[in-house]
C-alpha cells in the first residue's frame, strides 16, 4: 500500500518543483538583462528577493522540499529519486509551451530516453 502513496506524493512533489521552476524563470525574464558582474548582482538579487513570482516559486521548491522528505521516509531512495525526473520532462514541455522556448529535437529525444529509464524504475 505504500507504493500508490509514494507514487503520489512524487507526482505532488514533481507538480511542486516544476511550478516552482516556471515561476523562477518567468520573474527572472521580468527582471531583464543584465550584466552578470560583481557590481550589478546586489540590485538584481535585490529584485529578485522583491517579484512575487520568485517568491511564489521558492514557496513552491520549499514546499516540494517538504514533501521529499516524507517520500524520503517511506521509500528507498534508488527507487524515488530517479522518478522526479519526469520533472524534467514537464519542465522542457511547459517551458516550450508557456515560455517560447526551443525545444529541439534531439532535445525530445532525451525527454524520450529520460521517460523510457523512468518507466524501466518503476517496475523494480
Amino acid at each position: 500500500m505504500v507504493r500508490p502513496v509514494v507514487l503520489a506524493l512524487v507526482s505532488v512533489n514533481i507538480m511542486f518543483n516544476v511550478t516552482g521552476q516556471l515561476l523562477l524563470k518567468h520573474g527572472m525574464n521580468r527582471i531583464g538583462n543584465f550584466q552578470i558582474s560583481l557590481q550589478d548582482l546586489g540590485p538584481v538579487f535585490l529584485r529578485a528577493f522583491l517579484s512575487p513570482y520568485i517568491l511564489l516559486g521558492l514557496s513552491c521548491y520549499v514546499t516540494g522540499f517538504l514533501i521529499w522528505l516524507i517520500v524520503l521516509a517511506k521509500a528507498e531512495v534508488s527507487y524515488a529519486y530517479p522518478l522526479i525526473s519526469v520533472g524534467y520532462v514537464l519542465t522542457a514541455i511547459m517551458g516550450w509551451w508557456l515560455l517560447g522556448e526551443n525545444v529541439t529535437w534531439i532535445r525530445l529525444t532525451g525527454i524520450f530516453i529520460t521517460c523510457l529509464g523512468v518507466v524501466i524504475i518503476s517496475q523494480s
